[in-house]
């Protein structure tokens, strides 16, 4: 077995082996949920938006409200997960985001729907870069991109595997006086609280309290960890509001929120695109997943690939330029199939983007500084991605009625995005440079 051109030891893969499958499959079922949580209110607003009256831009201005108490939250939770470790912080976040989710059902008008969505926000936040700063304890920085890639698997597969189940659940439609939308919300937020209470069985907040694992194994891999921490990081320990204007910090924010604002809004509003081509609401769903069973098995892909050959920065850009061919193409097709090419691009690029670029900036960070800047990074991009454009779409969508048209935007920003990167990870310069082909990446 070789990583980056190197002979893998017998020791290491066996306790890479071990952390992998103590961790992985379980986070990986966590954040399936969190992201059918999220973004399950699409599928919901087939339904409700009717139910509600709820407009396009106030269905718009509600979603995004989850990114506003995401972002003033994130960081403060991250920090939180440090002190009080992530074993109980993350049963914690699973436990009261899975409680407000299913209490969605309970909304009866906009001002409800934006209460509650806003306090999703507030409880989800800090899970994403929680789970980050909690991997960073147990992964060496040179399988990293290929574990966080498999990790966020979870957000396609989310929209694949949630996508029919919500269109199933709205077939619930009149079961006990109940509408639809009320089941998905309620049997959707269930097992996020019954995962939250599991956490606090299966999780372990360091390697030196992992018993599950042999005195050889943990000291192994101590060392590996302990030899990232010697690496020079360009983002070294600050004050959280010195951080919050590192260029570096701040750019890595804008380039992430390209993906985000790609996935985010297409989680929010292709149930309603796709639907506006005539399609049944059983027909939606399943189209719908298409997208995320692709970018589900690429993304794996790709952050192999990256691992592999030991390169981020070319691994990060390629996929922005995938997002930005295909949300140009879907605003300019008029037809079902080429829209479904085109958003498979956009789905593909947002995912394969993930595990390369999180290696990048995991890197980037010193290990003092992993809890706030990962968290301000998520923090930022989720706010601008996901909180402004999702709303800038339903105001383009309410002005032109085009639900393609509304998409522009977002390329726009994507074509941004890749040229900070390009700027910033430029090989001269002393300043500019960023490490390409690294272990420490």
């Amino acid at each position: 077995m070789q990583v980056n051109g190197g002979t893998v030891s017998s020791i290491e893969r066996q306790t890479i082996r071990k952390v992998v499958w103590r961790l992985l499959p379980f986070l990986m079922i966590c954040y399936l949920l969190a992201f059918i949580d999220r973004g399950n209110v699409g599928m919901a607003s087939l339904q409700m938006n009717h139910d509600l009256g709820l407009s396009a831009r106030v269905f718009g201005f509600g979603s995004s409200l989850f990114f506003v108490s995401y972002f003033f939250c994130e960081v403060p939770s991250n920090i939180a997960l440090q002190k009080y470790g992530a074993r109980v912080w993350i049963a914690r976040i699973m436990i009261t985001w899975g409680l407000v989710s299913a209490a969605t059902a309970l909304v009866r008008n906009p001002s409800s729907f934006y209460v509650l969505r806003f306090l999703l926000g507030a409880a989800e936040a800090g899970f994403f870069p929680g789970v980050l700063l909690y991997l960073s304890y147990w992964i060496p920085p040179k399988y990293r991109a290929r574990i966080v890639a498999t990790f966020m698997v979870a957000i396609p597969a989310a929209s694949f595997i949630g996508s029919p189940i919500s269109a199933a659940l709205l077939q619930m439609d009149g079961f006990a006086g109940l509408r639809g939308w009320h089941w998905l919300f309620i049997l959707e937020g269930i097992p996020t609280v019954i995962l939250g209470i599991v956490c606090l069985a299966v999780l372990t907040d360091k390697p030196e309290h992992a018993k599950w694992l042999t005195a050889e194994e943990r000291e192994w891999l101590k060392g590996a960890l302990a030899n990232e921490a010697r690496e020079p990081k360009k983002v070294a320990q600050m004050p959280l509001a010195k951080l919050f204007r590192n260029r570096y910090v701040l750019c890595l924010a804008l380039v992430d929120t390209c993906a985000s604002a790609a996935g985010s809004t297409l989680s929010v509003w292709q149930p309603q695109l796709l639907k506006s081509f005539g399609l049944t609401v059983m027909q939606t769903g399943l189209l719908n997943s298409v997208p995320y069973l692709m970018a589900s098995f690429l993304m794996v892909y790709w952050g192999r690939r990256s691992d592999s050959r030991g390169e981020r920065r070319w691994h990060t850009v390629i996929p922005m330029l995938l997002i930005g061919f295909g949300l140009f193409g879907t605003s300019l097709s008029g037809s079902l199939l080429p829209t479904m090419i085109m958003l498979c691009a956009v789905l593909v690029g947002a995912y394969a983007f993930k595990g390369p670029f999180w290696a990048l900036a995991s890197g980037i960070l010193s290990n003092s500084a992993a809890a706030a800047g990962l968290a301000t990074i998520n923090a930022i991009a989720n706010l601008l991605g996901g909180g402004l454009m999702v709303n800038v779409y339903g105001w383009v969508k309410q002005a032109t009625g085009s639900y393609s048209l509304a998409l522009m935007p977002l390329g726009v920003l994507t074509l941004v995005s890749v040229v900070t990167l390009l700027l910033l990870s430029r090989p001269s310069g002393p300043n500019a440079r960023m490490t390409n082909k690294t272990e420490a990446a």
